[in-house]
């Protein structure tokens, strides 16, 4: 793979020639899953191997292998940290055997090495049951670019919304679209650019549209029977409660609103602010049990930085009992986050899709922050939609390849 030969397992964990202190063996780890672990480990700083920035394995001229952050932190004038043969920046290269491994072992592989090297700096949540493919919808061509899914409990139909023509799509139990409405234009009930969708118990389809910064409701026939323009400045994540209203992130104003209506009647009967000072609020979920709301807040950049999102979870009187950002989890896991979606299990844990591991975790309960449980670890390219069907399958949208993946138990 590029690397020198490793050296005695008794000398392993010395910093270069700096002398240094050996690094502790990993607490109830075998020799064998030692060595694995290792062999996708910066042998300087310690840390884990990914595929961007930092982390990325690079190649000397003298057949080492460092992290990028170490490369950086030898200067301008580059020496080996193990023979000592000097050389210039130029000379580096990717290591690309070891960012092939990295990618053949996927977020599995990368959070056997966060947890592998945390120690006791957290524990991961307990396993919970496998979760299979079952169905796959959409695809190119039939969806175009989506941005939301909600299900019907009460039917086991889907809704989705994306790019194409028609903006929304709903789909049977059976994988057949049944209906495609929500017509591209700029009549009133038209839908300009949907960002996401939800299920009222009722049976409306409700969707945020960010074109005219309004919130447009259907019946599930495709006719509109209600559109809010409340002075959203971007409305974007929405979720129903078990009684039909109707919890709604505005992303620039940094707020939570709760919208109560008569769908039958197409009339909105109150819209109001349940929490604000939130920080560009997109996705949000209503826990069907308890009423606790969980938003993602997308934080902005600083310097190089490409940002990161926080979990924030409130209980149904709107009192925040916990959260999680990408910073935070990676002090215990080594493992960054970059959440896009997020759901409620039936026991309440807080389920999300993380982009940068291709991934759907589990963060567990408020109160058992943090953990970090992967429920779907291979087969997504970039999800961005989640919600959970009344039989309890799982549903991911996927917006790199336009797809609705419905998971079981197996």
């Amino acid at each position: 793979l590029g690397r020198a030969q490793r050296p005695p397992r008794s000398a392993r964990g010395i910093r270069g020639s700096s002398g240094g202190s050996l690094r502790p063996p990993r607490a109830g780890m075998a020799a064998e899953d030692e060595a694995e672990l290792s062999l996708l480990e910066c042998r300087v700083c310690f840390e884990p191997y990914g595929p961007d920035g930092q982390r990325r394995p690079r190649n000397l001229p003298c057949g080492h292998v460092l992290c990028g952050g170490c490369v950086g932190a030898l200067g301008r004038r580059l020496e080996c940290p193990f023979c000592r043969r000097p050389c210039g920046p130029a000379e580096t290269s990717d290591c690309r055997p070891l960012l092939q491994l990295l990618e053949l072992l996927g977020p599995a592989g990368r959070l056997a090495q966060a947890l592998g090297g945390s120690g006791s700096r957290g524990a991961a949540a307990p396993a919970t049951a496998g979760l299979g493919l079952r169905l796959c919808l959409g695809g190119w061509g039939s969806l175009v670019n989506p941005t939301g899914v909600a299900a019907c409990r009460g039917t086991g139909r889907l809704a989705v919304t994306h790019d194409g023509k028609k903006r929304i799509h709903v789909f049977g139990p059976s994988g057949f679209c049944l209906q495609r409405f929500g017509e591209r234009g700029d009549a009133g009930n038209d839908v300009k650019y949907p960002l996401d969708v939800t299920v009222t118990s009722d049976g409306h389809v409700v969707v945020s549209d960010g074109g005219d910064r309004s919130v447009k409701a259907f019946d599930f026939e495709g006719r509109g029977v209600l559109a809010v323009r409340e002075g959203f400045r971007l409305p974007w994540g929405l979720d129903a409660t078990p009684k039909s209203e109707v919890i709604l992130t505005d992303s620039e104003a940094g707020a939570l609103y709760r919208l109560t209506a008569d769908f039958e009647r197409g009339e909105l009967k109150k819209c109001q602010m349940i929490r604000a000072q939130l920080v560009s609020p997109r996705a949000v979920a209503v826990c069907q049990t308890s009423g606790a709301v969980a938003v993602i807040e997308h934080l902005k950049a600083q310097g190089l930085n490409k940002g990161s999102t926080r979990v924030k979870i409130f209980n149904a009187e709107m009192d925040l009992i916990g959260q999680i950002d990408s910073f935070g989890l990676n002090l215990v896991f080594s493992s960054q986050m970059y959440a896009t979606a997020v759901a409620f299990d039936k026991e309440g844990r807080v389920i999300v899709t993380d982009v940068c591991s291709q991934a759907v975790i589990c963060l567990g309960k408020p109160e058992e922050f943090p953990m970090f449980n992967p429920l779907i670890s291979h087969g997504l390219s970039y999800p961005v939609g989640l919600t959970y069907m009344a039989n309890d399958s799982l549903i991911v949208l996927d917006s790199g390849d336009h797809s609705i993946k419905i998971y079981s138990s197996t």
